[in-house]
């Protein structure tokens, strides 16, 4: 096996009311579940897939490496059966031989693997559901649209191709300009702090 062609897995529940792979859910509650190499996997794939929403051809020992999975390529390569392991926990479906649907956000970790968590960790997660039962549907989903606007304005890409992106995930129309917008905002004022801290230090060597 050379190659696999991976495209985003769409589905507007999960990719609105769902966690980034990157996020700190997926890393303290889906990781002790999914282990840190198919973590790794999607995590990168999340990021494959904010540049190019339709997907990827990916060469199997070439992204092997870039994971630091070594160079082993075929069925029996770490990081193919990273991504069958994504394929058993519903976070990735065969679309035919050589080729993956991947989901571009994760569900909760359902209640079966909920219990098999460390104590500690089984509290911390009762405790995030309390909090999210405070918070309303589009609450949730306009904080995602708002954190992945401004993660897409970090890679330089500009307002129409961000608000194109989080229409192609699945965001309401009008959730996806106000994140944008709200981003886009955000990001200029960083920038903006930046130069005039550089100014500063600047008249002050001076």
């Amino acid at each position: 096996m050379i190659s696999l062609a991976i495209t985003p897995w769409t589905d507007p529940i999960i990719d609105t009311l769902g966690h980034d792979p990157r996020s700190e859910y997926v890393e303290r509650f889906w990781l002790p579940t999914l282990g840190p190499t198919s973590l790794l996997l999607i995590r990168r794939l999340a990021s494959v897939f904010d540049r190019t929403p339709e997907g990827m051809t990916m060469d199997v020992v070439e992204f092997s490496q870039s994971l630091g999975l070594g160079t082993r390529d075929g069925a029996s390569s770490p990081l193919v059966r990273s991504m069958d392991r994504l394929t058993q926990f519903d976070l990735a479906c065969a679309l035919k031989p050589g080729a993956f649907a991947v989901r571009r956000n994760v569900p909760p970790v359902n209640r079966r693997h909920i219990h098999r968590l460390p104590d500690t960790l089984q509290r911390e997660h009762a405790n995030w559901v309390d909090a999210q039962l405070t918070e309303t549907p589009i609450e949730h989903a306009r904080r995602r649209a708002r954190r992945m606007a401004f993660t897409l304005f970090e890679q330089g890409e500009d307002l129409d191709r961000v608000e194109r992106t989080l229409l192609g995930i699945g965001f309401h129309p009008s959730l996806c300009r106000e994140s944008a917008e709200w981003a886009h905002e955000r990001h200029r004022m960083a920038f903006a702090a930046l130069d005039f801290e550089a100014s500063a230090d600047h008249d002050t060597a001076a």
